[in-house]
């Protein structure tokens, strides 16, 4: 592992080989990627990756022990394996029909949170989790008792 005395200290002074010394060797690498920077190099040949059929890559896919498919099952027997369904906000908004702006709108989200969900930048929380699903059971519910809300 090469020294982390030589590497300069970020702005706030501390850097991160110095937070990750003192960290226990579990073999994972920890990479920082950030929007803009080029791709990193894996040495995948993606020729070769591209050129599977969809058989080469379900075979694939299914020899590699830490990449098994999900089982089917309800989703009460997903969640006793450590499943559980989680709504996607933007399939959700696709499925209802509607834009960014007209579903915040609808559910009273705030149009940045609604952005931040769908474009991957934050995640819905517990509760946000558990409204989603509310509406994704029964939208029109939903929309009705927050109009009746607002009367």
């Amino acid at each position: 592992m090469p020294s982390t005395q030589n590497r300069p200290k970020t702005k706030s002074g501390s850097s991160r080989p110095e937070k990750l010394k003192h960290m226990k060797s579990s073999g994972m690498v920890m990479v920082e990627h950030n929007p803009g920077d080029p791709p990193i190099e894996t040495g995948t040949d993606w020729e070769q990756v591209n050129a599977m059929t969809n058989d080469e890559v379900l075979a694939a896919a299914l020899s590699d022990p830490d990449a098994q498919p999900i089982p089917p099952g309800t989703e009460e027997e997903l969640e006793r394996i450590g499943l559980r369904h989680v709504v996607n906000p933007r399939r959700l908004r696709d499925r209802l029909g509607l834009t960014q702006e007209a579903f915040a709108a609808r559910y009273r989200i705030p149009i940045g949170t609604l952005r931040d969900w769908e474009q991957g930048r934050k995640l819905p929380d517990a509760p946000a989790r558990a409204y989603l699903t509310v509406i994704a059971r029964d939208p029109g519910v939903v929309a009705g008792l927050l109009g009746e809300a607002a009367a």
